[in-house]
């Protein structure tokens, strides 16, 4: 099967790390989409994390929990007031 680039910046970044990891051009692709495709699905949103984080130490949301912290509760971290 073939791939035909017409665009000269994908063709000389292929190139480039072709030869900075001593492949060919077509090792160089698939290494390159490889690399891609694991680092994309290895990506989650803040809200997935927060959802992994709260499963992994057990922690529940609650009504009270999703209220927003006073501004006095936050200076007070500082002790500011």
């Amino acid at each position: 099967m073939a791939i035909n680039v017409n665009n000269r910046e994908a063709d000389a970044l292929t190139r480039e790390f072709a030869t900075m990891a001593g492949v060919s051009i077509t090792d160089a692709i698939v290494i390159a989409m490889k690399e891609a495709i694991e680092r994309r699905a290895g990506n989650e949103s803040p809200a997935e994390t927060a959802v992994r984080l709260r499963e992994k130490y057990g922690i529940c949301l609650t009504p009270s929990s999703r209220k927003p912290l006073s501004r006095e509760a936050f200076d007070s971290l500082w002790d500011e007031g």
